[in-house]
């Protein structure tokens, strides 16, 4: 038995807290699993009570004569750490706790769930909740709904986990509005001992969820949930998963001293997990549920067996008998990046021989507003045969003549025997209801509007590349672990956590980058001798802790080019710099070789408690800010990721060869982009840098550090 089998398939359930007064909630889901039609066998709890909704009471679980799987406990917090005492004593392996007040008002609540966590760990008692809606299971044989949801949804293949139980009540209604099913449904409320990644585990064994729903607030467990959506998303046996996550608005980002720190945030961290895990982000519910349909499509191959119908490229055929609603699916396909498909002269030719003369066979394919049941099969059938379409939308708006029935048998006869995913756009509602519900019961999936097919087949194309990306060798990497090290250490053991350029280029070197040569001079006289001895031309930079930014206090020079340049140089830095800040420790001036010219890029990486180091790139020098054309994921990454960080970027063109400019080296920021992920899972008291700017030479020539900070943080 699984360990939560107990919580979503019980052989009997006992809710403790049952209420004989309608409208409170141990009254209310009580009814709602009886009237659901349980197959198990449900016991009320109520000691002032001999029964509830006619069914016997008793005074505690343990005076229950029969063994207990489940306890639902709807009891206020001092109430409930006696009713968890009984029920482990019963022997229940399962608990959900739907009353509130504990952890998410503090004190003595959180003190209270604390103890019923400890209690339940050492018993091997799974939680949910406390504060939650409850855990639903409408399969046929279970029918358990127990929450304080009236609304018991149809059975599915979709699970769906949400951290507010607020927010599932609405989900179910717009569910049953949908037609939508559902194999479990599970409100986790604080998450005291069940949470996302205990239920991404327990729905991939799962074999009645083949898509996964969640709605997050906040995780906390990031590379635990990371390794297991990953596993689920593109493993052996990959299911999608579809995340919503609230608060995207607010992208949090600190007050730093690092353009990583300032630009990265919660929002960032989010994105960085989904995008590692093979993860969709939808922006709504609407959406959330648009995309489970089509998710959720699959078909029968040849062997027998359930297939999901993802495409193999993103070239989508249009067959509509408007052109205003095949107009807006155009643009919608585009933007969700897709491509019309360009269809091959037989398709064409057996599009004209069954098509009137006014029809446009070309795609989109137009089959004028008359169009019958058997001009939409002919049309179909031949775009979803061609070699060049990787799927079909199919739009139909009511005309007098339009059978709205006859056109979606035609097209689930059209989708049963091709593997492409087709999808259907049925406009109105009264006119074509017959033909969305015959679509629905087929499992067809069928949208009101053209953009929300578009944007369903955008996102499962998306799914599509994420299973059938190409998995790239691990680099072979060496670095001097002992040499950081030290560096770190010593300059703690200091009290220095800002590390300047100087201390940061040989940190950097023992990873692999490649730094220039770079001497601290701390009077004119020493920053001509050492630009001499460097050679010129030369940059000189200010050092000082308190002027982080050295170009904002005009602290920079570069292509200093003789001793005269030099001298001025250095006496102007200075002086801007106590212009700048009359109250900074000016250490001197660095005096650096000039770097080869090579396309300005970032390197960064930030540290959150919760998740690790976020590791950023982008387009780098002043202006990073302003632009923010940056791409983050979370340590450790892999070849792949450093991959797709670098080409994610807007300016990813200046760096493939843009305008007849040599092509960067790509393949070297890859590996700097994974070294830099070492050097901070290996030394976790850095808590920001910026590599800022690299610079990024002709292929095959590297990469050059040509500033670089840290921040360290002791962890003790």
């Amino acid at each position: 038995m699984r360990d939560l089998d107990p919580i979503f398939s019980p052989q009997s359930v006992a809710v403790v807290g049952a209420s004989t007064l309608p409208g409170k909630v141990g009254h209310d889901i009580f009814v709602n699993i009886l009237k659901g039609g349980y197959k198990g066998v449900l016991y009320p709890v109520n000691p002032g009570a001999d029964s509830v909704a006619c069914v016997r009471a008793y005074p505690t679980v343990m005076d229950i004569p029969y063994p207990l799987d489940l306890a639902m406990i709807i009891v206020p917090p001092k109430s409930a750490v006696k009713a968890v005492e009984d029920a482990i004593a019963k022997g229940v392996k399962g608990l959900v706790i739907v009353s509130a007040g504990f952890k998410e008002i503090g004190g003595e609540g959180a003190a209270i769930e604390r103890r019923i966590v400890d209690m339940c760990r050492q018993n091997k008692v799974r939680l949910v909740g406390p504060n939650c809606l409850g855990v639903i299971n409408p399969l046929p044989n279970v029918r358990l709904n127990a929450s304080f949801s009236a609304r018991m949804p149809k059975p599915g293949n979709v699970s769906f986990i949400s951290q507010s139980g607020a927010l599932c009540t609405a989900v179910l209604d717009f569910a049953a509005d949908r037609d939508f099913g559902f194999s479990k449904f599970v409100s986790i409320g604080n998450k005291a001992d069940v949470d996302e990644v205990d239920l991404l585990n327990y729905f991939y064994d799962d074999p009645d969820t083949e898509v996964i729903l969640i709605y997050v607030e906040e995780l906390q467990r990031g590379q635990e949930f990371i390794r297991i959506a990953r596993e689920i998303t593109g493993g052996n046996r990959p299911k999608p998963i579809l995340v919503i996550k609230s608060g995207r608005t607010s992208a949090g980002a600190q007050a730093a001293a690092s353009h990583t720190g300032s630009l990265a945030g919660s929002e960032a961290v989010y994105d960085a997990i989904f995008a590692q895990s093979g993860i969709i982000r939808v922006q709504s519910i609407d959406e959330l549920f648009d995309f489970a349909i089509a998710f959720a499509y699959k078909n029968e191959n040849a062997l027998g067996k359930m297939r999901r119908k993802v495409p193999n490229g993103n070239r989508v055929a249009i067959v509509t008998n408007a052109g205003g609603p095949g107009i807006v699916a155009t643009d919608m396909t585009v933007v969700s990046g897709l491509e019309l498909a360009k269809f091959s002269a037989d398709t064409i030719e057996a599009l004209q021989s069954h098509l009137p003369v006014t029809a446009n066979v070309h795609n989109p394919v137009d089959i004028i507003g008359d169009a019958a049941q058997d001009r939409y099969e002919n049309a179909l059938n031949a775009v979803i045969r061609d070699e060049g379409v990787d799927g079909a939308l199919v739009i139909l708006t009511p005309q007098s003549m339009t059978n709205a029935v006859g056109t979606a048998e035609a097209i689930v006869r059209i989708a049963k025997r091709s593997h492409k995913p087709i999808l259907c756009c049925f406009m109105g509602i009264v006119d074509v209801s017959a033909g969305v519900k015959y679509l629905q019961e087929n499992g067809v999936p069928v949208y009101t509007f053209p953009e929300s097919a578009a944007k369903a087949f955008g996102a499962i194309y998306r799914y599509a590349k994420w299973l059938n990306r190409q998995e790239l060798a691990a680099f072979r990497l060496k670095h001097d672990k002992t040499a950081a090290r030290d560096i770190i250490t010593s300059s703690l053991a200091a009290g220095n956590t800002y590390l300047g350029e100087l201390a940061g280029i040989h940190l950097l070197k023992a990873y692999g980058f490649t730094v220039l040569p770079t001497v601290l001079a701390e009077t004119a006289i020493e920053a001509v001798r050492e630009a001499e001895r460097i050679g010129y031309p030369v940059a000189m930079k200010i050092v000082s802790a308190q002027i982080i930014h050295k170009s904002d206090a005009g602290g920079v020079k570069i292509n200093v080019g003789d001793a005269a340049a030099a001298a001025q140089a250095f006496d102007e830095i200075i002086a801007n710099a106590k212009a700048y800040n009359a109250d900074a420790r000016i250490e001197g001036v660095l005096v650096q070789k000039m770097a080869p010219a090579g396309q300005e890029v970032i390197l960064g990486a930030n540290r959150y408690p919760k998740f690790g180091h976020l590791l950023m790139f982008g387009a780098g020098g002043i202006t990073v800010e302003v632009f923010k054309d940056v791409t983050f994921r979370l340590a450790p990454i892999t070849r792949n990721s450093a991959r797709l960080m670098v080409r994610g970027i807007k300016a990813f063109a200046l760096l493939n060869g843009f305008r007849g400019k040599p092509k960067a080296d790509q393949g070297s920021l890859e590996k700097l982009l994974v070294a830099l992920s070492d050097l901070v899972m290996e030394n976790p008291e850095i808590k920001e840098l910026d590599i800022n700017p690299l610079l990024v030479h002709p292929d095959g020539q590297g990469a050059t550090v040509a500033d670089c900070r840290f921040i360290l943080e002791s962890l003790e």
